[in-house]
């Protein structure tokens, strides 16, 4: 049985988890929005290369984070 506790924290594990996809997804967004030159950073050449990151480090957060967080909190099994 559960407590009020174990469901307190299981639901803030899930809203941590959907934040970080939620982030992950905007980041993807606004590096796309820098790499086809939408709004201007730091000039051109750079725009390009901060978008890159920017994707590539929201691909991560959106794809891998919420994995190793799942996998990190997952709960142990009973032997």
């Amino acid at each position: 049985m559960t407590t009020p506790a174990d469901d307190a924290l299981a639901k803030k594990r899930f809203l941590a988890l959907a934040l970080m996809r939620i982030v992950g997804a905007l980041l993807v967004l606004a590096g796309f929005v820098l790499i086809r030159g939408g709004f201007e950073l730091a000039g051109q050449p750079m725009d390009r290369w901060i978008g890159v990151a920017a994707v590539l480090i929201g691909a991560f957060d959106f794809a891998v984070m919420p994995l190793l967080l799942a996998r990190r909190w997952r709960s142990p099994k009973d032997l």
